[in-house]
């Protein structure tokens, strides 16, 4: 029975300060595998400039936040980081959040949680950068960014920065089941646990 060996790494903690290394393990990936799209979650836009940066000839997608994530009309990625992110030959998808959307606003405004959340949390037991690895295949399958059974690598991170890499095929939103991971290449050990722990507590309680 044939059989393939693939070192995955494990963090001790979550957070950017693994950013680096994060990066360097999937690019050594996709150069073995001869992948070419990497698609990379970014905020404000530094991991995608290194990002950009590192992965120059591929075909990189940087995901932003939604403009008014934070607050109506902002939008996060700074435009500083943005020139630099296209300059090293990147895309940049900004749109509605696979998991969030009207769903998010049903449970701001009733106090419910429908489907996109619950596969929302459900995906954190693996951490919040799998989770976003996740949202992120299937935002850019959706905009055309990355081919549906073609493998891809996908890049995001706990908070800030990048601790999280996988190999995966992704699926559009409405195949989501089709999506299949294939490697786990990097991601905490522990990751946010015992943050999203004390989340959960907060949130049942608020209910009461």
């Amino acid at each position: 029975m044939s059989e393939v060996s693939v070192q995955s790494i494990y963090f001790e903690e979550a957070g950017p300060k693994n950013t680096a290394h994060t990066l360097e393990v999937a690019k050594r990936r996709a150069d073995e595998l001869g992948v070419g799209t990497v698609l990379v979650a970014s905020t404000r836009g530094g991991t995608g400039v290194q990002a950009a940066q590192l992965f120059q000839g591929y075909n990189v997608v940087i995901v932003t936040h939604s403009t008014g994530f934070a607050e109506p009309n902002v939008q996060q990625l700074t435009e500083e980081n943005r020139a630099a992110i296209e300059a090293a030959g990147a895309k940049i998808l900004t749109c509605q959040h696979a998991f969030g959307g009207v769903n998010r606003a049903v449970r701001r405004q009733l106090g419910t949680y429908l489907t996109n959340e619950i596969i929302a949390y459900t995906l954190r037991t693996f951490g919040q950068g799998m989770k976003v690895c996740f949202e992120i295949a299937v935002m850019a399958a959706d905009a055309g960014l990355a081919t549906v059974g073609e493998p891809c690598i996908a890049i995001a991170g706990t908070s800030r920065g990048a601790d999280t890499a996988v190999v995966l095929v992704p699926a559009h939103a409405q195949q989501f089941f089709d999506l299949h991971v294939m490697e786990v290449l990097a991601k905490p050990h522990l990751g946010d646990f015992e943050r999203n722990r004390k989340k959960r507590v907060k949130e049942v309680t608020s209910w009461q």
